[in-house]
C-alpha cells in the first residue's frame, strides 16, 4: 500500500499521462479492449514501481517503455492463443462428429433433446464426461446426496421420454391422423 503522498503522486502520473500512454497504444493495437488492457497493466507496474518513475516531464517515456513492453508480452499472448487455437483445429479435425453415426433422427437423441437444460448438463456430466456423483456435486455446487436425487430424476425422466418416443405409433405414407389403415 502507497503512503498518501505516493497515491497523490501516482494520481498526478495519471492525470496527465494516461491520454498519451492510451493515444500511443491504441496506434500500435487492433482493438480498444486491447489498448485497454495493456493501459491497465501499465499503470499497474508504474504504481508498483512509483518509486522508479522519474520526476516531470521524464515520467510520460518511461511509461512509454512500460507500455512497449506490456504490448510485446501482449502480442506474444494472442500469438501463443492463436498459434494453440490453430494446433487444437488441427487435432480436432479428424474428430470432425459428421464421421460418428448420426442420431440427429434417433428416438434417444430425440428424447435427450426434448429434456430440461439441467437434465441434459446432467446426464452428459454423467455419460460424457464420466464424472461420480462427487465429482458432479463440485461441478454444481450442490450436495453429492442432492446429485444423486437430480440424476435419478433424470434419468427417470429421460427414460419416460425415450419410452414415449418408441411406442409412439408411425403413421403410414398418406394416411391422415385419425383414419385406420386398411389391410
Amino acid at each position: 500500500m502507497q503512503p498518501p503522498e505516493g497515491r497523490r503522486r501516482f494520481e498526478e502520473i495519471y492525470a496527465a499521462c494516461h491520454d498519451p500512454v492510451l493515444a500511443y497504444l491504441m496506434r500500435r493495437t487492433d482493438h480498444g479492449e486491447d489498448a485497454a488492457d495493456v493501459l491497465a497493466e501499465t499503470f499497474l507496474v508504474a504504481w508498483r514501481r512509483l518509486d522508479e518513475i522519474p520526476s516531470g516531464e521524464a515520467a510520460r517515456p518511461w511509461l512509454y517503455g512500460v507500455a512497449r513492453r506490456a504490448l510485446a508480452n501482449h502480442h506474444r499472448g494472442a500469438r501463443r492463443r492463436s498459434a494453440l487455437s490453430e494446433r487444437l483445429r488441427a487435432e480436432l479435425r479428424p474428430h470432425d462428429r459428421t464421421a460418428e453415426p448420426h442420431l440427429a433422427d434417433d428416438a434417444v437423441a430425440d428424447a435427450f433433446r426434448g429434456l430440461s437444460d439441467d437434465d441434459r448438463e446432467l446426464l452428459s456430466l454423467v455419460g460424457w464426461e464420466g464424472l461420480d456423483a462427487g465429482q458432479i456435486a463440485v461441478v454444481l455446487g450442490c450436495s453429492r446426496n442432492a446429485v444423486r436425487i437430480r440424476l435419478h430424476r433424470a434419468r427417470r425422466r429421460f427414460a419416460r421420454a425415450l419410452e414415449a418416443r418408441q411406442t409412439r405409433p408411425a403413421h403410414p405414407r398418406g394416411a391422415r391422423v385419425g383414419e385406420k389403415e386398411h389391410a
